[in-house]
């Protein structure tokens, strides 16, 4: 029933592969990790109309886009939430490309 969050996984893994050649794609149940030296982020339909990007940015301090992730257990210190392709934007994708880039 999250078929139509397709096009928005294609997308952000599209861009996500070009940040470089040594990125593994590891596919889970219920999300895809994107994993450089260590995992720096994931790709997780949430629900039937939303998909959620999750990141490993400790340090930094979230805004209107990027949401802090407070859970004790949490995998993830942030996440964005992502509704349609429109939602794909400059500002998201330096985000996922920060995660990277600590990851490395």
């Amino acid at each position: 029933g999250k078929e139509n969050l397709k096009p928005i996984y294609e997308k952000l893994l599209g861009e996500v592969l070009k940040f470089g050649n040594d990125i593994e794609v590891a596919p889970k149940n219920a999300y895809v990790s994107l994993r450089r030296k260590k995992q720096f982020g994931c790709l997780q339909p949430a629900t039937k109309n939303r998909f959620e990007i999750g990141l490993n940015l400790k340090g930094e301090s979230g805004d209107a886009l990027l949401e802090e992730v407070t859970a004790a257990n949490a995998m993830f210190s942030h996440k964005i939430k992502l509704e349609t392709l429109d939602d794909l934007n400059p500002e998201m994708i330096g985000w996922l490309r920060k995660a990277y880039d600590k990851a490395g």
